[in-house]
């Protein structure tokens, strides 16, 4: 009998230390300079997506309470992709852009099945609504003027509500976009991303029906026809879309692209003939990751990144 009992106040310590460790650890991680950000694989990172603890985490490298230096004066916040989380649209940009010294911010938006690893789903005006939340509490963290965007798929296209109708054109230093839907998609176009996230275990039309956002994505849409009114940018916003011949989802692809004095449109087979991404890899594609940071830092005209060749739906990185 006590032998029992003194074993199990044995296992309750050793339990406690465990936990108490384990605490430690996260502390030290989340302290860890930006610089110690790990990249991950696309293929690991949609896996690790599916559990749980991981639907409202963070990807590697952001959310830190970094501080921008001289060299990189604007925070980069990061806006995911319909059907995704700021945790696998970013598993390898984040850690990316934080390895090259910039400072790093993401957030889930859009949510409308609660709690779920989907989001970007909800009304794209008020997904814009929180993006203005979240980039004026990063502007008050941080001391910054303006931020930085990088972001993907609708993501990419989003933060232009944000700038055009919600005062994001005096917070907005850049808007760089990975597959942007600017001008939607076709109905083919939504049910191949449904298909393809399905292809990595993602029961994505279980839940489109509760996504507005597909909706308003398509091509003509009254939504998207208000966006880009005028040519549906601002002045004193610089605009880079980076996309893929082989996009499936935003088709056809050229409906990424933007016109303008301001703006910049890369196809990455332009620059290297063996990219074969596609809409899911883009962001995972080492080719397109050197275009973001060349935007985002020297943004040089002759950039040419050292070409890798690169897959649909799983990428290189």
């Amino acid at each position: 009998m006590h032998l029992h009992v003194r074993t199990k106040r044995a296992h309750r310590r050793v339990a406690f230390t465990g936990v108490l460790v384990g605490m430690v650890m996260a502390l030290l991680l989340n302290a860890a300079p930006a610089s110690a950000a790990t990249v991950q694989g696309e293929a690991g990172t949609f896996f690790n997506s599916t559990w749980a603890w991981n639907w409202y985490a963070s990807p590697p490298g952001a959310n830190n309470g970094c501080h921008p230096s001289s060299a990189h004066p604007y925070p980069v916040v990061l806006s995911e992709g319909t059907f995704a989380n700021q945790y696998n649209s970013f598993g390898a940009l984040s850690p990316w852009l934080a390895n090259a010294g910039y400072c790093v911010y993401s957030f889930n938006y859009g949510q409308t099945i609660w709690p779920s690893m989907f989001d970007a789903m909800g009304n794209i005006a008020n997904s814009a609504s929180q993006l203005a939340s979240f980039v004026n509490q990063v502007r008050s963290d941080t001391g910054a003027s303006k931020v930085d965007i990088v972001g993907w798929s609708q993501g990419g296209m989003m933060p232009r509500y944000y700038i055009n109708n919600l005062g994001g054109a005096s917070t907005v230093h850049e808007l760089v976009a990975l597959a942007p839907s600017n001008h939607g998609t076709t109905l083919d176009g939504i049910q191949n991303l449904v298909n393809d996230l399905g292809g990595l275990g993602v029961a994505t039309s279980l839940i489109s029906p509760w996504c507005d956002a597909c909706v308003q994505q398509l091509s003509g849409s009254s939504f998207l026809t208000n966006l880009n009114a005028g040519g549906g940018t601002r002045p004193g916003v610089r605009y880079v879309n980076i996309e893929t011949s082989y996009d499936e989802v935003v088709t056809p692809y050229t409906s990424a692209f933007l016109s303008g004095s301001n703006v910049q449109n890369i196809l990455l087979q332009n620059q290297c003939s063996q990219d074969h991404s596609d809409h899911i890899s883009i962001p995972y594609d080492s080719n397109a990751l050197q275009d973001v940071v060349n935007a985002l830092g020297a943004d040089s005209s002759t950039f040419h990144p050292s070409c890798a060749s690169v897959g649909p739906l799983i990428g290189n990185v």
